[in-house]
């Protein structure tokens, strides 16, 4: 049987969060991941034409990319971003009318949410995965595990001060996948002509999941 969306977003582990200023820089940026072997995104809604980029990663990649959006907080959002490739709704915080929309949908949802209240709201309203964020912010991998200890069934994904050192803690307390952004999303590199950043931090992150996971 093919991979479901949850599968194949936990088998690469990874999440990369794309603010892309256009859409050449966002096919040049996942370009290099994909040579790094990352094969999910996430295009957010701050992007100046995010429907747009999904559209020309969709047309360039096919079934290749998981593609998702992100920073969506507005249903019609969710419903564009959907129509435009998204097999994925991502949140900074919590929509229960977001939520819906996904599932409407028969899309993936993954709202945010901090505290033990907004995370077992999230799970009420029909959350697939719970973006924790800002993890790091609130105490990193330590929280993440704590969280779990009373909800250990919850699905969560750390965002938000994930980086390549920090990976392994976050999986060993618990993380189904992981947010990552700037960290290896390097747009400034991709516009020095340097997108081998890139896919060495790509390469990086995935032996990380693969240490953890004994491959």
């Amino acid at each position: 049987m093919p991979e479901t969306t949850a599968e194949r977003l936990e088998r690469v582990g990874l999440i990369p969060v794309l603010r892309a200023k256009n859409t050449r820089q966002a096919l040049m940026v996942v370009d290099a991941m994909i040579a790094g072997g990352v094969t999910v995104v996430e295009v957010t809604m701050t992007c100046p034409d995010p429907c747009g980029v999904l559209r020309a990663l969709k047309s360039q990649y096919g079934s290749k990319v998981l593609l998702g959006s992100g920073t969506v907080t507005r249903p019609k959002d969710a419903e564009a971003t959907i129509e435009a490739g998204a097999e994925f709704v991502v949140s900074p915080s919590l929509h229960p009318e977001v939520i819906a929309a996904t599932r409407a949908a028969r899309k993936l949802s993954i709202p945010g949410a901090l505290t033990p209240t907004e995370v077992v709201t999230a799970e009420a309203a029909g959350a697939d995965y719970i973006k924790i964020f800002p993890c790091s912010a609130v105490g990193g991998a330590p929280y993440l595990k704590a969280l779990l200890a009373p909800f250990p069934h919850l699905k969560l994904i750390p965002t938000g001060g994930v980086t390549v050192q920090t990976a392994g803690s976050f999986l060993e307390a618990g993380a189904r996948a992981l947010g990552v952004g700037s960290d290896l999303v390097n747009l400034t590199a991709v516009d020095a002509g340097r997108p081998e950043v890139i896919t060495t931090a790509a390469k990086a992150y995935l032996e990380v999941i693969a240490r953890f996971r004994g491959e």
